[in-house]
């Protein structure tokens, strides 16, 4: 499976993870999360995948995440509703998203990100 680089392309650590991807010779399809939104399948996936919480799939710095109060909100919520929420808004999520066939990475660490160069 070909990885799937899903970014916003304004957004500075996507500019910065997607250099560090074609510096390390990382073949990727790139995909804009705002015009192309994870689906709620692709979400349900992509979460069981990775074994993380739903909360760090949350874009928490966001401007959207603060306008729609959600630090408040999400405690409330259904895991169903909080991916529904999630497909609904591309700038809700955390990114750079990296799907790979095993594993999911949220957001650029180089630190992890250094197993996919070899």
């Amino acid at each position: 499976m070909q990885m799937i680089f899903i970014e916003y392309p304004k957004c500075s650590t996507c500019i910065k993870a997607k250099k560090w991807l074609e510096e390390n010779g990382v073949e990727f399809t790139e995909r804009n999360i705002v015009t192309q939104t994870p689906t709620q399948q692709e979400l349900k996936e992509w979460i069981a995948i990775s074994k993380k919480d739903i909360k760090k799939w949350f874009n928490t710095s966001g401007l959207k995440y603060k306008e729609l109060n959600l630090k408040e909100k999400l405690p409330n919520m259904s895991d169903e509703e909080k991916i529904q929420l999630l497909a609904s808004d591309g700038m809700l999520i955390k990114r750079p998203l990296l799907i790979t066939d095993r594993e999911i990475y949220i957001g650029f660490k180089e630190e992890i990100w250094k197993n996919l160069a070899r």
